[in-house]
């Protein structure tokens, strides 16, 4: 088994090798993440979160595509910062790029996102590329959604992912430290209320907690490199079950 980037193979290599290779797409966003942190936070999690589980033997090669930078974000426009896709132009350029990997003779697509904002049009355009290319298999994960499956909710109550909060920030401490702005502590927002199990889209919810969540203050570079070590796990796991079909 053998990790190879899509954008480092010429045609040759990429036809012999996409027929029986996982290709494996990171998707992320540019969006603000608060005072704080920048705005291509999701795309270099997921990117770096791909990269190094993708070094995991596997038993059958991978091919690792170009992160996709953007995502669904419209959500955070009124704060600035933030370069987005319609949720419709986000769906079509997955389908597009699932597609494009269908008609290069791939048969297996894993998309791994990095934002909270693609998951609609993730889940969405992974069935939808099934159907209409018959033949080819299509997997989809948020990487932060394996690790709470296998580790379950942080003992210490940090909310996973949050925006821009704890854990996002101390996931670019340990990644980036340079890229982490001055960190000024404040009490952490209230969760709107609404019953369990219902999810409330509600746009004056960013306002009233100022497009971030928790308490970032509280992150580290120590805990992002646990948080990061345990990402990479729970993707390689799912990395070598899915090789085996």
């Amino acid at each position: 088994m053998t990790t190879y980037r899509w954008a480092e193979l010429t045609r040759e290599r990429l036809g012999a090798l996409l027929p029986q290779a996982w290709v494996v797409l990171p998707v992320g966003a540019t969006e603000q993440h608060g005072p704080h942190l920048p705005t291509g936070t999701d795309a270099l999690v997921v990117d770096a979160v791909v990269a190094a589980a993708a070094t995991t033997p596997t038993g059958r090669d991978l091919v690792v595509a170009p992160t996709l930078p953007f995502g669904a974000s419209d959500h955070h426009f009124p704060f600035g910062g933030t370069l987005s896709l319609r949720v419709e132009t986000m769906t079509e350029v997955l389908l597009d790029l699932a597609r494009s990997v269908h008609a290069a003779g791939g048969r297996r697509l894993f998309v791994v996102n990095g934002h909270g904002g693609n998951r609609g049009p993730c889940h969405s355009a992974a069935q939808r590329a099934a159907t209409a290319h018959p033949g080819l298999r299509v997997a989809y994960a948020d990487y932060w959604e394996l690790l709470l499956a296998d580790a379950g909710p942080d003992p210490g109550g940090t909310p996973v992912p949050g925006h821009a909060g704890a854990f996002e920030t101390s996931l670019v401490a340990h990644l980036r430290p340079e890229l982490v702005c001055d960190l000024s502590d404040r009490p952490g927002p209230a969760a709107a209320p609404g019953p369990r199990a219902v999810t409330v889209h509600e746009q004056e919810s960013w306002t009233r907690i100022d497009g971030f969540t928790d308490r970032p203050a509280t992150a580290g570079a120590d805990a992002g490199r646990q948080w990061f070590d345990a990402c990479v796990a729970a993707l390689a796991a799912r990395l070598t079950a899915l090789a085996r079909s």
